[in-house]
């Protein structure tokens, strides 16, 4: 009973506009403290303290000091010029090709993708630079928009990715495994979506085409080779065993302020303290939803709340892949309704303790868990990449939906190629961490 009334709260604090993190905590705390939910407990002081303790330890990992840092290099990125020079070299090689600076958004993505591991600041960062030029190429404001959203969803599966960090925080699995997981799946889902924004416009003849020079080729990787050089040096870190995940978003920040004040001269030491307040409040929200759902998770626990979901599944008698299955298509939908973090740090606990049935990697799972969120965030009506992307390009939410609607439905294959084939997330983590 106690269950089913928190997620009621939950559901319904949600409903009414309340801020995530209030209304993931908020029934939370009050049931706690509601006179008999602990008997054993005699006084509120000592439910207080519990609160106090649970927040606390919520968020008191060195792992999550990785979330911080990466939102800074993002923000970093996004001003310094790492990312319009990005995209000038991408479309210098495939602007030849129908839809090219479509594909070049894409392709400059998955690059920047390997820096901040942040969705939002991903299609920020490319959106305030392609977004305008497409449009003024003769792309539909929808269609740019679409293509850009879907390629900042890329940012949380190829590494780093602060979803990632946070699945390793919160099950013990290492992060480092799930970011070499994340490589090949990210980068089979760039690849289709650059099919997919190809066709769509050689079929409808969007953009315009250049012919390919080897001279612009050269030249635009000249002024772009220290921003592609931030991947290399962030994830060969990570995947060489060099840095932990927490100094390589470390790494990422000197990386990007190095580029963007002495190399690029883009980005001002004036604009400093306002970039990193902006992205600091940004980040200081995961982290409170992270706290807040620490306390939610808590009381599940004490409510025997995993014991219930084994009792549930046991009596759907379902075999591991149809199981397997059924997780895939609850996280699809709670991805199109609630926020990434939050899907995360309330599912996570609870559908992790079924991966024994479901004879699945406990790495392939987080991996799957992540590509699921981050469909989510390319879908209405709560996918952050899609608000970011209309709001650069001025339209609504709902001129989008049906011009993302191709790159969702590949997704959803790409998906499904995941979870059915594990070599494609498994491979590179065996290759690196388990020999």
């Amino acid at each position: 009973m106690i269950i089913v009334l928190l997620f009621v709260l939950m559901f319904t604090l949600m409903a009414l506009g309340l801020p995530i993190a209030l209304s993931i905590g908020l029934p939370a705390i009050g049931l706690i403290v509601t006179p008999g939910v602990f008997p054993d407990v005699v006084t509120v002081a000592a439910l207080g303290q519990t609160i106090v303790q649970q927040l606390f330890s919520g968020v008191d990992s060195f792992d999550l000091l990785a979330v911080p840092l990466f939102m800074i290099a993002g923000a970093l990125m996004e001003t310094g010029g790492i990312s319009r020079r990005l995209i000038d070299f991408c479309n210098s090689l495939v602007g030849w090709a129908p839809g090219g600076l479509a594909a070049a958004a894409i392709v400059a993505s998955m690059i920047i993708a390997g820096i901040s591991g942040s969705a939002a600041a991903d299609t920020a960062a490319i959106g305030a630079v392609v977004i305008p030029a497409m449009i003024r190429q003769g792309y539909p404001a929808p269609f740019a928009a679409a293509v850009v959203a879907a390629g900042g969803a890329i940012g949380v599966i190829i590494p780093p990715s602060i979803p990632m960090v946070i699945f390793g925080f919160m099950t013990n699995i290492s992060t480092s495994q799930l970011f070499a997981g994340g490589m090949l799946v990210g980068a089979l889902m760039g690849t289709s979506f650059i099919a997919v924004a190809v066709w769509i416009s050689w079929r409808k003849g969007y953009g315009q085409r250049a012919p390919f020079c080897w001279q612009a080729v050269r030249a635009n990787g000249k002024l772009a080779i220290w921003s592609l050089g931030a991947p290399v040096v962030v994830l060969g870190g990570i995947l060489s065993g060099v840095v932990t995940v927490t100094e390589a978003a470390a790494l990422a920040v000197g990386y990007a302020l190095l580029v963007g004040t002495l190399i690029n001269r883009e980005l001002a030491w004036k604009d400093l303290p306002g970039l990193i307040i902006k992205s600091q409040v940004a980040a200081g929200g995961i982290l409170f939803i992270i706290a807040m759902a620490k306390i939610f998770g808590w009381l599940l626990a004490m409510q025997q709340g995993a014991h219930l979901l084994d009792v549930f599944v046991n009596s759907l008698s379902l075999p591991p892949l149809g199981l397997l299955l059924l997780v895939m298509a609850l996280l699809l939908v709670v991805g199109c309704v609630m926020e990434t973090t939050a899907a995360l740090l309330l599912m996570v606990p609870v559908l992790v303790l079924l991966t024994p049935q479901m004879m699945i990697d406990p790495v392939q799972f987080g991996v799957l868990v992540v590509v699921n969120l981050a469909i989510g965030m390319m879908t209405p009506p709560v996918g952050i990449c899609l608000f970011v992307s209309c709001g650069v390009a001025g339209i609504s939410l709902g001129n989008i939906a049906r011009a993302v609607t191709p790159l969702v439905i590949v997704a959803m294959i790409n998906l499904m190629i995941a979870a059915l084939w594990s070599p494609l997330t498994l491979w590179l983590p065996t290759l690196f961490y388990r020999q």
